[in-house]
């Protein structure tokens, strides 16, 4: 390599790491509370041992993302996080080879509400809104075991959905 490529290969390198210099995760937006207590998830849907699940996926979720930090009551949050999981549906994507009357593949969705108060001013910033998980389960082991291991991912990308709907520009 000439004297002129290794220059040109260095000011490519610096050019380069010049532009990730200043580089920030997120929007780019202020939050407007640094502190955020997220409450037990509530269901009126009929999906067993879901709400401990997806609570734990959200905080986990939040703490990754780590632009609020989570606190262990609502006194002393700035913000307080409700999820409220609102209905659980199965429909039928994929027939069996050998007998089109059952189904081999199902796409299961979970639908829940959040809601998002400040905690200070009791100010609304948002309310009831939808948040969906959807996923596709196959059923070669049994619908019921298929469906318990999908729980998992289903309430991981809830988690995912609400936290773009807190900490993201609304």
């Amino acid at each position: 390599m000439t004297g002129r490529g290794c220059l040109l290969g260095l000011l490519t390198i610096s050019a380069l790491g010049a532009g990730c210099a200043n580089y920030q995760r997120g929007t780019g937006t202020t939050q407007k509370f640094s502190t955020l207590f997220v409450a037990p998830v509530t269901s009126v849907a009929l999906i067993p041992q879901a709400q401990a699940l997806v609570t734990a996926q959200l905080r986990e979720a939040l703490i990754r993302d780590g632009r609020v930090t989570l606190v262990n009551s609502a006194q002393a949050a700035d913000a307080v996080l409700q999820v409220t999981l609102t209905s659980y549906d199965r429909a039928a994507s994929v027939a069996r080879s050998d007998d089109t009357g059952l189904a081999r593949r199902f796409n299961v969705t979970l639908h829940a509400h959040a809601t998002l108060t400040d905690n200070h001013t009791k100010q609304v910033y948002f309310t009831q809104r939808p948040l969906t998980a959807e996923r596709g389960v196959f059923t070669d082991s049994g619908l019921v075991p298929a469906e318990y291991q999908a729980l998992s991912l289903l309430a991981e990308q809830l988690a995912g959905e609400a936290v773009h709907a807190v900490l993201d520009t609304w």
